[in-house]
This record gives structure tokens, C-alpha cells and sequence, in this order.
């Protein structure tokens, strides 16, 4: 794997991380009550997630260039 690939893969994972804390910090607002603290915890996990699926992306991306699309079919 190319050390770009590896890269992606470790933002994505940062960010995966990143959301998680959110959404736990989101659900700690939301049984306070405190809706608008939560609702802030949430979508900042929602943008968290997106850089995560953009990294993943890349990753993809790079894997595919580096070792071309293979099937099982083309293998046959």
C-alpha cells in the first residue's frame, strides 16, 4: 500500500474517532436537555463523518491505481 493510501486510511480513522466523541458528547447534552448543545455535538459528528468517507475515498482511489481493478472474473 502506498504511503498515501495509508495516509486516508489514518485521517479516515482520526475522524471516525472524532465523531464518536461527538456523538457521545451528544447524548450526554440530549439527556441533560440541553437540545442545543446536542444538536451542535451532532452535526459536528455529521462533518466529522464526511472528512472520514472523503479519506476512505482517497484510499479507495489509491488502491485502485496502485493495483488496477481486478475480479475474479478477469482472473479466470
Amino acid at each position: 500500500m502506498s504511503k498515501q493510501a495509508a495516509e486516508h486510511h489514518h485521517q479516515a480513522a482520526e475522524h471516525h474517532e472524532h465523531a464518536a466523541r461527538h456523538h457521545r458528547e451528544a447524548a450526554k447534552h440530549h439527556e441533560a436537555g440541553n437540545y442545543e448543545a446536542a444538536a451542535h455535538h451532532a452535526h459536528t459528528a455529521h462533518g466529522h463523518h464526511q472528512h472520514a468517507i472523503h479519506h476512505a475515498g482517497e484510499a479507495a482511489k489509491l488502491h485502485l491505481e496502485h493495483h488496477g481493478h481486478k475480479t475474479k472474473a478477469a482472473a479466470a
